[in-house]
């Protein structure tokens, strides 16, 4: 389970493919020690550490992408540099700052604007309507992995603002329009609406 209040930033270091799997090895910053095992969300995609060498903070680690993984997300657009936003799970009995997050990505959204709001940056991001239902005016949407409050939730498209402090500490300022991301719909909003589909 994680809180979906991106802390790290990684970046990939090599790609290798086996069958129709990926394999990523990342380098990244963390304050604690990382261990074979343990699940990480990267850019919301909650995968499992396979091999791991740590020295001090910095830890360089693999992780392994599925075909259906790969399908569903972004990851299977990744290249060699590119930037990661990274959480570790979340402990029990630990503040959640954010919303529930799975690290369970629903689907991609594609960013159709940014647009700078004097200090403050809006994004417009298009995205498959079969998933409208999930999203209100002021609920929550994990956008590559990052917790957000959904500004203006339309047919095929919603809107967030995001603040100085998560634009930098993120990979929202290597956004751009026609970019991919990974997005995770309100958990309790599944299922309320599983619920409510039930009772028809």
């Amino acid at each position: 389970m994680f809180t979906g209040i991106v802390k790290y930033q990684g970046h990939i270091t090599s790609i290798s493919e086996e069958g129709s799997n990926k394999t990523f090895e990342l380098e990244a910053p963390f304050d604690e020690a990382i261990h074979e095992d343990q699940s990480i969300a990267h850019n919301g995609v909650c995968l499992t550490v396979t091999q791991v060498s740590q020295d001090g903070a910095q830890a360089t680690y693999k992780v392994t992408a599925v075909d259906e993984t790969l399908k569903k997300t972004n990851l299977g657009s990744w290249g060699i540099g590119d930037r990661v936003n990274l959480e570790l799970c979340m402990a029990a009995g630990a503040r959640l700052d954010g919303h529930f997050v799975q690290g369970h990505v629903d689907g991609v959204g594609i960013v159709e604007e940014v647009k700078d709001v004097d200090g403050s940056w809006m994004y417009r991001f298009g995205f498959d309507p079969q998933y409208t239902h999930l999203l209100v005016d002021k609920g929550s949407v994990t956008i590559n992995g990052v917790s957000l409050t959904v500004v203006e939730a339309g047919e095929n498209y919603f809107t967030v603002t995001i603040i100085p402090y998560t634009y930098e500490h993120t990979n929202f300022h290597r956004l751009k329009v026609g970019d991919k991301v990974n997005l995770e719909f309100d958990i309790l909003g599944k299922y309320i609406s599983k619920l409510m589909a039930g009772r028809k």
